[in-house]
């Protein structure tokens, strides 16, 4: 025995070594096994071998795949599976239910298609949608919306804090609920981790159901910190709803110093798609907390209207497939005019960043506005990263420069629009858990194309020769942040 200790001593750092080639092989072969694309794969055996020790942890915070393995199964739920015989019907359908729509809608008969199929999204025409910009127009509509309630208001934002803003949200919900609607709130562990207890124990002694989303504790934190809840959904009485990018936080009202104005959209929602915002909360609320949520006092009847045409999507961990992304992907590859994008973080997949390239040499119009200031150091030098060739391809690339630009949009030849939460990154499209609001409407989107061109009077258009003559240490920076970009 003494002589094990010895030869130990001895040898520790070659035992070290040893231990540690290993332990790096080890994972090495399981990041293979998991089958992610090769680009995951690369990056993060690049890490593993690059930042010795460091790298292990990182992998084992970040890194682990669960997607596959289903995190969670909704299956089983009513109300899902009811949907699941509904889309199904409505594929059968569309040919003959949508005749009358406009020959310019009914081009896009296949992006329905493809979201009926994989993400059971429900077509329904009986919309009136508006849209708010900013937080100067989506809180006050919210809370006049919430203030109204009679029996039951759902909220679910990535980000709560314990602000003027917070404060307010806190106090009409436990006002409500003191006057005996059923209020129920979800928060994400990740987003909303300075939330402190009094905040969450004040709306629990008022009545309020309060839930967080996926714990983040030691020893589950390597398997839960890389799947966050960023979606932002609320519905009151089941008939309006309200999505979009704005999370609860001063800053989402008033900008800040450094930023300037946060600009941001949202949408209020009234008829069939309210219904299929409230499905996504029961389903995420029945992950929480277990209660099942039924009858028609929560889910109002979708019947058929001469509204607005919309599709609400969801993706996230528990589907079988990358629903968003997929939408991006065919919405951006069966253009035939125009694509205008909308988004904070441009790290796309990808299959996406090669259609957006197809898309602009094929001669149509693509245009991309991302923020010149960021507030993410890593997600920044990496979207610069993709602009010199997607500036080759004959993308069109602007620096938003009147404030942060976080809104989340792509708006299609004119007819076709998703304003939601997902991003262009990694992390939105095949990560988190997310919702977007897929609107087919000539006039819808001929309004959402008029801010994208009042924003585009407020950015700054990249030239070619400009931008390559940035300084080495920028490309350097760009070349680490988009290394690590499908990792985080």
């Amino acid at each position: 025995m003494n002589s094990l200790i010895s030869y130990l001593n001895d040898n520790m750092p070659v035992v070290l070594s040893s231990l540690y080639l290993l332990t790096v092989i080890f994972i090495a072969i399981l990041i293979v096994l998991e089958n992610r694309s090769p680009l995951k794969t690369i990056s993060w055996v690049l890490v593993l071998v690059l930042l010795p020790f460091v790298g292990i942890v990182f992998y084992l915070f970040l890194g682990q795949e669960y997607r596959k393995k289903k995190m969670f199964s909704r299956k089983g739920l009513r109300g899902l599976e009811r949907l699941r015989k509904m889309t199904q019907d409505q594929m059968v359908s569309i040919p003959q239910a949508f005749v009358n729509f406009p020959e310019a809608v009914l081009a896009k008969k296949h992006l329905m298609s493809l979201m009926l199929s994989n993400s059971n999204a429900l077509l329904t025409t009986d919309n009136e949608v508006t849209v708010l910009k900013n937080g100067e127009q989506t809180f006050p509509a919210l809370f006049q919306a919430i203030e109204t309630a009679k029996h039951h208001i759902h909220v679910e934002f990535y980000i709560i804090e314990n602000d003027i803003l917070g404060n307010q949200l806190r106090d009409i919900l436990i006002r409500k609920a003191r006057e005996g609607v059923e209020v129920r709130l979800i928060y994400d562990d990740v987003g909303s981790w300075a939330l402190p207890r009094k905040y969450i124990n004040s709306l629990k002694a008022a009545g309020v159901k309060i839930d967080c989303f996926m714990k983040v504790r030691f020893p589950h934190l390597t398997s839960r910190a890389n799947y966050r809840n960023h979606r932002k959904i609320v519905v009151v009485d089941g008939h309006t709803a309200f999505v979009g990018g704005l999370n609860v936080a001063d800053r989402y009202l008033n900008g800040t110093k450094s930023m300037g104005v946060w600009r941001d959209t949202h949408l209020k929602v009234r008829g069939g798609a309210a219904t299929m915002l409230q499905v996504i909360f029961m389903a995420d609320w029945y992950f929480v907390s277990r209660e099942i949520l039924h009858g028609k006092a929560y889910f109002h009847p979708v019947v058929e209207g001469n509204g607005k045409l919309v599709q609400i999507v969801a993706s996230g961990p528990d589907s079988d497939w990358e629903s968003i992304g997929q939408a991006y992907f065919a919405a951006i590859a069966s253009a035939q005019k125009r694509v205008y994008i909308n988004t904070p973080y441009l790290i796309p997949t990808p299959e996406i960043l090669n259609a957006l390239k197809v898309a602009a040499m094929g001669s149509i119009d693509v245009r991309i506005l991302v923020p010149y200031k960021s507030d993410a150091l890593t997600p920044k030098w990496s979207t610069r990263s993709f602009v010199a060739e997607l500036l080759e391809a004959g993308v069109k690339i602007y620096f938003y420069e009147a404030g942060f630009l976080h809104s989340k949009l792509i708006l299609v030849d004119g007819v076709f629009a998703s304003v939601g939460t997902a991003n262009f990154d990694f992390r939105s499209l095949e990560t988190n858990f997310e919702v977007n609001a897929m609107i087919y409407d000539e006039e819808f989107t001929r309004q959402m194309e008029e801010q994208f061109m009042a924003d585009l009077r407020q950015s700054r258009e990249v030239i070619a020769e400009e931008w390559e003559q940035r300084p080495r240490l920028e490309k350097a920076k760009e070349s680490f942040a988009r290394l690590l970009s499908p990792m985080l």
